[in-house]
Formats: structure tokens, sequence, C-alpha cells
């Protein structure tokens, strides 16, 4: 019996895992690099061993490091949560050899499945259905558009869709280099990319004693860079022969590699027909959705096959719809830019049919090392439609305050007519992200709330007579611009919202008549130039321009903190085209390329690899210079 489990990961899935663990009696050990030093789950765990240093290639991915903690620290059980380790033979190996427990397949099925050419050679021998491989050397506009894949890979690293021949070459270069530096692999394959096409995989669970069950499906189609972002289980829409084939392709993947414990096998779905992508030897992020449908645990599932236990016949029966998003700090309207700062507050609706699995909470600091996610939110209802309703309704009501996050693309994302009628697709956020990205319903209304606020802020007791000024008084935030005179007996009137008549104003909140219709306003503000409204997050503009901020013409700044994995081979001096890839970021385990602004002459590079930038931090400058340096 295991008595005490350490989870060689961090954040939300340790938490995860910490939260079975207590309700089975297990002591519970967290490991933590310094920046999460008093992260969540190093409170919530009840004990703690430190990695030292920041990056992960010295923390949680050092296999030998996390072993000895789990050492020190009494274990005798590892879990490997998702992400880092989780899918390591080797570290399988190390945690096995050491005398422990070790929370997963077995390492020889890992290491089957690690490869990703390998692992289509396995599935292909036990009747697996594939997608016919692509020799990128061979390849022809017929074979067009490809999607580049790194064959150690996972995650959206080392992947591009190449639609032009004559950028092939180039891509392979790049997905090569990404695939080396994320995964000390560099090895790229090519396969046909089906534009519409749908991500569809099904949860198994395997025992020792060779009984493998299959929990439905998972529709994982909405996804950016590759990565999910909205997940559901079952997968809407699919026919009786197709789930036959999903379903049994299942467990022809898990006994090819004689699996056992929890894993996912992945399939790209395009009309009636399915096509194995992958085999993830671990949890899913998105394993929520189906703990609702079936009513399972699946982390206390793991730590039973991992004492010996055996599975019964057969699984428990699905019962509704689940859907689960997941919350980021990042801007979707800059190409998905992770975020960084301060969590002042971080409240999400619970119970009724919805859970929250996150790693932070109010207070906490999200920092520029580990996975942007905040928080995943979760809905179980009888009906699909009921499902969606309940976690739009949550998400509308969700407080996140500090940095920039995707909430309000999530909640369109929900709200969009395609994903309403149960139709997603991979290509879902390439048609629609410009409709998604705009200023949410309300925010003009939100704007004058927070202009108001502020000012019956600074002018103190409300209600008494004051002198004003004569003229309207301007303030704006986001898009929106605000103008309101103060009355005589402390109110105010807003002359650019003449729809709008104040009720009450405070500096926490504003009630506000619109067309007979009275609404009220929580205004919160935290110092930062930012004010929250209800859900709507508006930055405030200055009413004067910081001659600090402003930089020479042409001047490239990071537009994130983060590292500098790559730079362009170019020197100074050199002549560039706008969009040109001069470098690039990497934060939050995603890769960012930094194009040259305009074409022009690269007159001065200031980034290495290697370097820790941040936001603002001027990495290059192109001008429009001649090409070539006159003598003087």
């Amino acid at each position: 019996m295991i008595s005490s489990v350490l989870v060689a990961n961090r954040a939300e899935i340790a938490c995860r895992v910490f939260r079975t663990c207590r309700s089975l009696g297990i002591d519970t050990v967290a490991v933590y690099a310094d920046p999460d030093a008093d992260a969540l789950h190093v409170r919530e765990a009840d004990a703690a061993v430190r990695l030292p240093g920041a990056a992960p290639s010295d923390t949680y991915l050092r296999g030998d490091l996390v072993v000895a903690a789990a050492l020190a620290a009494g274990a005798d059980a590892v879990h490997p949560g998702y992400g880092f380790l989780s899918e390591n033979a080797d570290f399988a190996r190390a945690v096995l050899d050491a005398g422990l427990t070790w929370i997963g397949p077995p390492p020889d099925a890992i290491a089957a499945m690690a490869s990703k050419t390998r692992a289509k050679e396995l599935m292909a021998a036990a009747g697996v259905p594939l997608l016919d491989p692509v020799d990128p050397a061979k390849a022809t506009d017929a074979d067009l558009p490809l999607l580049l894949k790194a064959a150690a890979g996972g995650g959206g690293r080392g992947m591009r869709v190449v639609r032009d021949l004559a950028a092939l070459p180039g891509e392979l270069a790049v997905a090569a280099a990404e695939a080396r530096s994320a995964f000390g692999d560099g090895e790229v394959f090519a396969e046909p990319y089906v534009e519409r096409g749908r991500h569809v995989e099904v949860q198994v669970l395997a025992d020792a004693h060779g009984t493998v069950w299959t929990l439905g499906t998972r529709d994982c189609s909405l996804q950016r860079r590759h990565q999910k972002v909205v997940e559901e289980a079952p997968a809407p829409g699919l026919g009786p022969a197709l789930l036959e084939t999903l379903r049994a392709s299942a467990v022809a993947a898990a006994k090819a590699v004689g699996y056992t414990g929890a894993g996912t096998v992945e399939f790209l779905v395009t009309g009636d027909r399915a096509y194995f992508l992958e085999m993830n030897t671990r949890l899913q992020v998105e394993h929520p959705v189906t703990e609702a449908v079936f009513g399972l645990d699946l982390v206390a599932h793991q730590l039973r096959i991992a004492e010996g236990a055996a599975l019964p016949p057969e699984p428990p029966a699905p019962e509704g719809h689940a859907v689960e998003v997941r919350l980021y700090a990042e801007d979707p309207a800059r190409d998905w830019a992770p975020q960084t700062g301060v969590l002042h507050a971080l409240d999400v609706p619970r119970g009724d049919g919805l859970r929250v699995d996150t790693g932070y909470a109010a207070g906490d600091t999200v920092g520029v090392h580990y996975d942007a996610m905040l928080a995943k939110v979760i809905a179980h209802a009888p009906t699909r439609d009921e499902a969606v309703r309940r976690l739009a309704h949550a998400l509308a009501r969700t407080r996140v305050h500090g940095p920039v996050t995707n909430r309000d693309l999530l909640l369109a994302s929900l709200r969009h007519p395609d994903f309403a009628a149960g139709r997603p697709d991979t290509g879902f956020y390439d048609r629609n992200l410009p409709a998604l990205t705009a200023p949410a319903p309300g925010e003009d209304l939100a704007a004058v709330a927070a202009a108001l606020a502020a000012a019956s802020g600074r002018t103190g007791r409300f209600g008494a007579f004051r002198n004003v000024p004569s003229q309207p008084q301007t303030a704006r935030y986001g898009d929106h611009e605000v103008r309101y005179r103060p009355t005589r007996d402390g109110g105010f009137t807003v002359e650019s919202h003449p729809h709008a008549c104040v009720v009450a104003v405070s500096p926490a909140r504003v009630r506000l008549d619109v067309d007979g219709v009275v609404r009220s306003f929580e205004v919160a503000t935290h110092g930062d130039g930012v004010a929250h409204v209800d859900g709507h997050r508006l930055a405030a503009h200055p009413r004067f321009t910081d001659p600090a901020a402003r930089t020479a013409p042409g001047s490239l700044l990071a537009p994130m903190p983060g590292t500098v994995v790559r730079v362009a081979d170019l020197a100074v001096g050199a002549r560039v085209e706008a969009g040109q890839p001069l470098l690039w970021l990497e934060a939050m385990k995603m890769e960012h390329r930094v194009t040259a602004p305009a074409s022009g002459t690269l007159t001065a590079l200031h980034a290495a690899p290697g370097h820790q930038v941040e936001v603002g931090t001027l990495l290059a400058v192109v001008q429009d210079a001649p090409e070539k340096e006159t003598d003087l």
C-alpha cells in the first residue's frame, strides 16, 4: 500500500493529485523551484523539497533531483502529473530503480510511444488506421498543405503548417530547431494537414491483469498553436460505426505496448474516418470531463493500479455531458502572448455542476518560467446544451484581477454558433479569432463605470456641494472614451453616453440607469492603472504621454518577458524584410517569433541566446536606411 506520494510536477496538476491523495489517506510531498517557493502546491503539501534554480531544465526536468527528493522526504511513490518528466521512460526507470512505486505505465510502454514515428509503426502493425506519411524531400504541390511535427514532441512544439512548397525547407529547419531545443531531438516528419478536421481522443485505463477500459470520447478540437483550449466529453456528433472504430483502435493501441494505468489515444477525425495521431502515456489535462461523465476519480484508479489492484470487468455507464475550458494568462488579441504579474483576485464560481482545478490563489504571482494556465473550469449537466450554458454562466461571473487572460475569448467561444451547434474543428480560431477578440458586449458601459468610480474617489465626500469645472472631464479606458461632468450635488452626468443616467457612485460600485434598466457595476483597482469592472479588464490611458516610453523609430521591443532561445543568422547592417524572423523568445513553455516590423536595415541587435528579457526590453532596431553604408 502506498503511504506517501511525491508529485514530480507543480501548480494545478500537483494540487489535483494531492486532493485525491488526501481523500485516500496518503501523505503528499511537493517539489518546487525557487520561483515556486510559496506556490499553492507547496502550501498544500504535507512536505516540500526545494529544487534549486528557476529554469525547468535545472529543476522540474532534473529526474535525479526529483528521485533524491522523494527519498529524502520518505515518499514511497512518485506521480509524474503531466508535462515535464511524465512521458520520460528513463525517469520512470530511475524511480523504480530507487525502490519507489511508479504511478504510471511501464517504462517500455512510454518508450514505445515516445517517438511519434516509432509509434506509428507499432500502430500500423496493430491494424490501427493511420494517415499516409509524406516524404518532405519528395513533396509536391498536390501534397499541400503539410503538417510538420516533432517526432519526440508534444504540446504544439516543433509543429508547422506548410501551404507553400517554397517555404518547406525553411519551415523544416525551424521545426527541427524548435524540436531540438524543446526535446533534445530534432527529428521532424510530415503528414497531410486536414484543414477542418477534429481532434478526438479516447481515455483508456488498464490494469496489470489484462483488463482495458475505454472511457468514451473527448473532443479537443478548439486549439491555439496546436494546444487545447476547450474540451468536452463525449465528442458530439459521432456515429456508431466511427465510435466503434475509435474504441477498438484505442484498445489495440494499449495492448500493443502492454499498457497499464491511465492514458489517452488521440485521433484525427475527418468525416466518418479516424486516423491515429499519438498516444499520451500519462494523465491528460482534460481528464476532468471524463471523470464528470463517468463518475470516476482517475487519479484514485492510477494509485490503485500502481498498488496492483484489478479493475472490474466493465467501467460504469456514462451520464450527461461535460465541458472544460483552460483559463490562461495570455492575450489572444496579441498573438496569444503570455502575461505575467500578481493575481489580485481569482474568483471562479463552484458547485452546482461546476468544478475548478487550479494551482493559484489570490495574491500569487504568475511568472515567466512555466505554463500560463491559471485554472480549468469544468461544467457537467444532463445535456450538452445545459453544460455549455452552465459553463458560460460561470465564466461570465469569473473575476480575475491582474494579468490579461483569455476569459472573454472562452466565453465568446462557448457562445459561437459553430460550437453551440456541436461543430468544433481545429480551424475554429484561425477563422474566428478577430470576431472572438472584439470588445465584449457591455464594455463601453464598464468603461463609464470605471471612469466615474475613479472620479468619485478623487472628489472624496459624496453628495456635498463643491465647485466643479465648467468643461466636461475625459477619461479613456481601452478603446472607449468617456466624457462626464460633475454636478453640484456631488453626482455626475455622462455626456458621451446620454442613454446612461447615473443613479449612484462610489469608488467600488456604480449604478447606471440605461434606457430604463438599472445596472450595477462592481469596480476594483489595484494601483496598476487597470480597472476591473465585473468581468471586464480595462487599462486606463495616462492623461499625459510618458517621455520615457518614447523609443527610436524602428525599435523592436520584447512583447513579453522571456528567454531568448535563438537569433537569426544576421549581422548588423543586413537588409531585412517586413515579417522576417529576427529572434525567438521562449515564455511559459511556448516559443514566439519576433519579426522585423518593417523592411529596412538591421542597425542594432541587442539579443543573444540565453538572455532573460522583460517586457519592453530593446531587442533590435530596424531602420529604413541604405543597404550599404557610404564612406565618411
